[in-house]
């Protein structure tokens, strides 16, 4: 069920790093699509952030690992709470609306990556416990 004795099956390492891409990736479209300035910055950084911890998902091992894996489920709860803070009180004095491109999207992306990646955090660290 594990490949390299690391406690995190194969296929969930796969799941968590495409989640990651997908993140990734739809910050990048939005810069290109036209998001600029500060937030335009911001979601460059949010888009290196999704690639590097997806190569850490499937490259890592051991501790290191486990700690992409947490900082993975860090970085997709922040990136969820940030878009329902931009979309109800505002971010950064950036107001969000739903019709903007790929709000709805990102928000079911998001969220499907933090159960994906709670699940690896769970596999992660428990393996620490076991060994």
């Amino acid at each position: 069920m594990t490949e390299r004795g690391h406690g995190l099956p194969r296929g969930i390492q796969i799941l968590s790093a495409i989640v990651l891409l997908a993140i990734g990736g739809i910050h990048l479209f939005l810069v290109f699509d036209g998001v600029g300035g500060v937030l335009g910055v911001l979601f460059i950084l949010n888009a290196i952030a999704g690639i590097v911890l997806a190569i850490g998902m499937l490259a890592l091992h051991g501790r290191l690992l486990k700690l992409a894996t947490v900082l993975g489920l860090l970085f997709v709860i922040a990136s969820l709470l940030a878009l329902v803070l931009a979309l109800t009180v505002g971010l950064f004095g950036i107001t969000e609306t739903w019709s903007f491109t790929l709000v709805p999207e990102t928000i079911v992306v998001d969220a499907i990556g933090v159960v994906v990646l709670a699940i690896a955090s769970i596999f992660a660290l428990r393996s620490r416990r076991a060994t």
